[in-house]
């Protein structure tokens, strides 16, 4: 908050200028999909998970007047996902095979998650699903319903992870902690206190992300745990989880494992974790 950082925050509207400015060195780290981290590193690319992003925090939303009401009312339906290698993508696919559907009983089409709610407001696809705060804007916009959140199909669900390059751990371990240590006492801090969450939004809204903190405040409050801060550490079943529904999909291959692609050394113990000590101005 006070610019005293080794790192500089940079903004992306879409997955792929992500994975290429990735791969052409140009990130010293990332939030990416988890999916898409497993998927690089099979294919090579020298990345390392160590953190969370958050927990839940997806939603999957309908129009108002949608006629559809359950998970399996979307057969012969368009529905938009972010990218092949996102876990919303994955969650479909556990959610239709929990319920005797295939992915292939709706038509799939990826969209960054900026331009989903202008698609679902237009009928062009007749449901969505992304990380927030996008679903959450057709649902204060007023044509949105949701159809569920991922807390209430896959608990616990994990979408991003934060990566970096492994050359980076070895020649500026210091700086990897630092940042995942922020992060982690980050969330601790968000989630002690619901004013702490408002205030996060109204910085946050204004000095990153130029969207209403009004959206944001929204988001971290319909409910509570919408979206969670906490319970950040990589845990090997979660990722042994995405990995063998990502080969069900067709979209890992399986030659990537928990240990090949996770360090999990920079936060040994969550109960550890202080958060930080700040009070903003009532």
């Amino acid at each position: 908050m006070t610019g005293d950082g080794t790192m500089e925050p940079v903004r992306f509207n879409g997955w792929p200028e992500l994975k290429e400015t990735f791969l052409a060195n140009n990130l010293e780290a990332t939030f990416i999909l988890a999916p898409l981290a497993i998927s690089l590193r099979e294919q090579g690319v020298p990345i390392k998970i160590v953190y969370l992003g958050h927990r839940d925090g997806t939603t999957m939303m309908v129009r108002k007047d949608s006629t559809v009401f359950r998970i399996e009312d979307l057969r012969g339906r368009t529905v938009a996902v972010p990218n092949r290698f996102s876990n919303q993508r994955l969650i479909l696919f556990k959610a239709f095979k929990e319920r005797g559907m295939s992915i292939q009983d709706v038509k799939l089409v990826e969209m960054p998650p900026p331009d989903m709610p202008a698609a679902l407001y237009s009928r062009s696809v007749d449901a969505v699903i992304s990380g927030e705060p996008f679903m959450a804007q057709t649902e204060m916009d007023g044509y949105g319903r949701v159809l569920f959140m991922t807390k209430d199909v896959w608990p616990e669900f994990i979408s991003c992870v934060l990566a970096v390059p492994e050359d980076l751990i070895r020649t500026r371990r210091a700086d990897v902690q630092r940042l995942v240590d922020g992060i982690a006492r980050s969330g601790k801090w968000l989630d002690r206190d619901m004013a702490h969450r408002m205030q996060a939004a109204d910085f946050s809204g204004k000095q990153y992300y130029h969207q209403d903190p009004k959206l944001l405040r929204f988001v971290l409050s319909k409910p509570p745990d919408r979206v969670k801060y906490t319970n950040l550490s990589l845990v090997r079943k979660d990722f042994e989880e995405i990995e063998a529904l990502g080969r069900e999909a067709g979209i890992l291959n399986g030659s990537a494992h928990f240990k090949d692609y996770a360090d999990t050394s920079f936060v040994r113990d969550e109960t550890a974790v202080r958060p930080f000590d700040w009070e903003g101005p009532p």
